[in-house]
């Protein structure tokens, strides 16, 4: 995955900060949420090891929100 564009549930300032602190610490790459965006629009950049798409929606599916490739 280069960059990787997700569509989340991901609603709050709290909940977005631990997603990112969560995802940057286990994935090693940087990721930003866009909660004001309808699809709550989640952005992922690998850092120096490839990251698969399904980890990542595994992966916030497991903290409890709704994470889908966006078409």
């Amino acid at each position: 995955m280069v960059v990787g564009i997700f569509r989340t549930n991901i609603c709050t300032q709290q909940d977005k900060l631990a997603i990112i602190n969560a995802i940057r610490t286990q994935f090693d790459s940087d990721c930003t949420i866009d909660i004001e965006d309808c699809d709550k629009v989640m952005r992922i950049v690998p850092g120096s090891l490839p990251v698969a798409e399904n980890d990542i929606i595994q992966f916030v599916g497991n903290m409890g929100f709704r994470c889908e490739l966006l078409d």
